[in-house]
């Protein structure tokens, strides 16, 4: 859990307000103004009633449930986020309890259902124009629900005394298909659920990752007399197969520019016999499904220590050097 927020808080430090914004919101700030408050960027657990600070908590990224209240303190056009994530089986619902933001002067307060880094989305697959519900002078009436475990709210509140009100709560998601993990350690399973499309499984760090488990293309059932194993099947996608599982990192939150390390399918139960080990900025395994097979996909995520990093398996961007 400490990892994976002192990561986000290097890349906020590092990238600057403006790279963060959804198209509509860029260019809102002046040129020229310093964000010298990414240094102070802290993860918070969300209490009963809390108001947030924006000297303090202009980036909040949150795990908790619970409320939060926001007051412009200035005429300042400030652009804040509120960063919210929760376990992977989960789904984030946001409430406006309030909103008194005026239109007329610039104010905005955007719902996002996920989450927005450097000019890139995720989950990048499924982007539409309805995971963005953008709001001034009347709040939304309805309840907000991600589709995964991460949303935001970013706002823009140039008017002392104005401000809103939201509560917000997880709620059990039966059928997650993208999960960002809180950190890199665990073990977390990818399924498709039968369905055709795209799913992601995204760590925000470098990784070391063993497969586990591994059942993607194939139509026989576990527990018949039927149940032989083909084995880890490696380089899918050159083969031809339609399904298959990336594995690889990429250099932000838009999985669709991954860089693969191997893509592979086929029926094992057998644990890998090595782990792969991702340095990336981002670990990224990407579940490819044409919908006639039930996929899945379990692996085990670790830190990749720093003496690990030159022979990692892949490094991304080196082509680039």
């Amino acid at each position: 859990m400490k990892a994976f927020f002192c990561i986000i808080v290097a890349v906020l430090a590092c990238n600057g307000i403006e790279s963060l914004l959804l198209p509509t919101w860029r260019g809102l700030r002046s040129p020229g103004h310093a964000p010298s408050w990414f240094s102070r960027v802290r993860r918070y657990p969300i209490p009963t009633h809390r108001i947030i600070d924006p000297t303090e908590d202009c980036f909040l990224v949150t795990s908790e449930e619970g409320e939060l209240f926001f007051k412009s303190p200035s005429d300042e056009p400030t652009v804040c986020g509120i960063y919210m994530i929760a376990e992977p089986d989960k789904r984030i619902q946001v409430i406006f309890n309030y909103l008194d933001v005026p239109c007329d002067n610039g104010g905005l307060v955007a719902w996002i259902d996920g989450w927005e880094l450097n000019g890139q989305v995720w989950p990048a697959d499924s982007w539409d124009d309805d995971r963005v519900v953008e709001s001034c002078d009347t709040r939304p009436q309805r309840k907000l629900v991600s589709r995964q475990n991460a949303a935001l709210v970013q706002y823009r509140v140039p008017a002392r005394g104005k401000g809103f009100a939201i509560t917000i709560r997880h709620l059990r998601n039966a059928r997650p298909c993208n999960q960002m993990l809180f950190g890199t350690e665990g073990v977390y399973t990818l399924r498709n659920h039968g369905e055709t499309g795209n799913c992601s499984m995204i760590a925000v760090s470098p990784a070391s990752v063993r497969v586990l488990d591994l059942n993607v293309g194939q139509s026989i059932k576990r527990g018949t007399l039927l149940d032989v194993e083909t084995g880890t099947i490696s380089h899918c996608t050159k083969r031809g197969l339609v399904d298959y599982a990336d594995i690889g990192g990429a250099s932000g939150l838009d999985h669709t520019k991954m860089e693969i390390y191997d893509s592979i399918c086929g029926l094992n139960s057998n644990e890998a016999h090595r782990p792969m080990l991702i340095a990336c900025e981002d670990t990224v395994i990407r579940l490819v499904s044409s919908g006639r097979y039930q996929n899945s996909i379990t692996l085990a995520f670790s830190p990749l220590p720093l003496e690990h990093y030159e022979h990692a398996d892949l490094i991304c961007g080196i082509n680039e050097i």
